[in-house]
């Protein structure tokens, strides 16, 4: 580490007094919203609101800007995020203002096939929508939230080129980047990226390490039938820390393990284009890491008496398997954008519809909508905390 440390520095050094063709650029989103969202009161996980303190209502006001200056050998780019935030519940209400680097990087051209960097990086891949397997950081990708921001690791990270179709990467994440837990997963942990791009098809590897816990191993491809289809998929071998389980007799108690057993976690998809440029994806999903049915309803009935332990270790989803289909409109559309999603799990047999949509009301000016229903009762995974949310508001491109 300190090795790259030193050579970022050097190679700035010379970059900085070398060369004087610099390019500067930026732009950037202005966001004004209002959230409301209608929780449960007979919620079994959030009983009164007490545990998760969600805002019924918020008004929001944020600035998402993208800044960039480079010349032939060095680049520099950056995301701060401004924001203003009014929240309105029954418990506390709050406001809060912060200012923050959702992510930056300063990248160094070492060679014809090498780069050097360092900063704060989205370390999201695979073409999944509704949940990356292959990711170690990123399970939940936020590709089902058009409005979620992101933030990336703090990383240290050599790119190499093989030929024209291969890139090999090694990364050390110095830390979970921007408002991350305590204690941090993913603190002092590498990577190791390869990916290869052939004329319809696409491939990647990924090989985490952290520390202190098993190795997480993650692949994900794709390929491409003709204009119309495209067929992906995503796979991982991977443990969980701190892994609540849910025995499927309700009378025995929950047990908490530092690391879980290795379980697999698989996801197939595939994307159809018709001719008027909207498009259907269809996946599903199977998460060796969610409970089975009978540890399900299990972990309902033990949340019942100990809901901050059920509610604060979950898993990241509580069942197994799942469908998930996204329909949405041409994302070049100059008029607008909307996007329709259903997941339905096969474990609890819950539903969750949402739906996004922007209309522009002038090349700089767009309104939006958000919503999200969940349908089942308290019971069930999707509906479990909440009965609708609904977020609208404008947005305004910079300059």
């Amino acid at each position: 580490m300190r090795l790259i440390v030193l050579a970022l520095c050097a190679f700035a050094q010379a970059a900085l007094a070398d060369e004087t063709d610099w390019h500067n650029s930026w732009d950037g989103m202005l966001y004004g919203y209002a959230s409301s969202l209608n929780l449960r009161n007979d919620s079994v996980l959030n009983p009164g609101n007490q545990l998760a303190r969600l805002a019924q209502r918020s008004d929001n006001i944020e600035a998402r800007l993208n800044l960039r200056a480079e010349n032939e050998t060095l680049r520099f780019t950056a995301r701060p995020i401004l924001a203003v935030r009014d929240a309105q519940n029954a418990i506390a209400p709050s406001k809060q203002q912060e200012a923050y680097l959702s992510q930056w990087q300063l990248r160094i051209k070492a060679g014809d096939n090498a780069n050097l960097a360092a900063g704060r990086e989205v370390l999201n891949f695979g073409p999944a929508q509704f949940r990356s397997p292959s990711s170690p950081f990123y399970f939940d990708n936020g590709r089902s939230n058009p409005m979620r921001e992101l933030p990336g690791m703090d990383v240290l990270k050599v790119s190499l080129t093989t030929g024209h179709l291969g890139n090999a990467q090694l990364v050390r994440v110095l830390g979970s980047g921007y408002s991350s837990i305590l204690p941090d997963p993913w603190r002092n942990s590498w990577l190791m990226k390869y990916d290869n791009h052939g004329e319809n098809s696409a491939a990647g590897l990924a090989v985490a390490k952290p520390e202190n816990r098993a190795i997480f191993l993650g692949a994900h491809g794709q390929f491409t039938v003709n204009d119309a289809l495209l067929l992906y998929g995503e796979l991982s071998s991977s443990t969980q820390a701190n892994a609540l389980n849910s025995p499927a007799d309700p009378a025995l108690p929950f047990l908490v393990s530092a690391e879980s057993a290795r379980k697999f976690t698989g996801l197939t998809g595939l994307a159809y284009t018709f001719e008027n440029s909207q498009s259907l994806y269809a996946e599903y999903l199977h998460d060796g890491h969610g409970y089975s049915a009978d540890q399900q309803r299990a972990y309902f009935r033990r949340a019942t008496t100990v809901p901050g332990l059920a509610f604060g270790l979950a898993p990241r989803l509580l069942g197994r398997d799942y469908l998930h289909l996204v329909w949405q409109s041409n994302l070049m559309e100059s008029r607008g954008y909307w996007r329709l999603m259903a997941t339905h799990s096969l474990t609890d047999s819950g539903n969750e519809l949402g739906g996004y949509g922007e209309y522009s009301l002038n090349p700089h000016t767009s309104a939006f909508l958000l919503g999200v229903l969940p349908a089942g009762s308290a019971q069930q995974e999707f509906s479990g905390l909440f009965r609708y949310s609904v977020s609208a508001g404008l947005k305004v491109a910079l300059p």
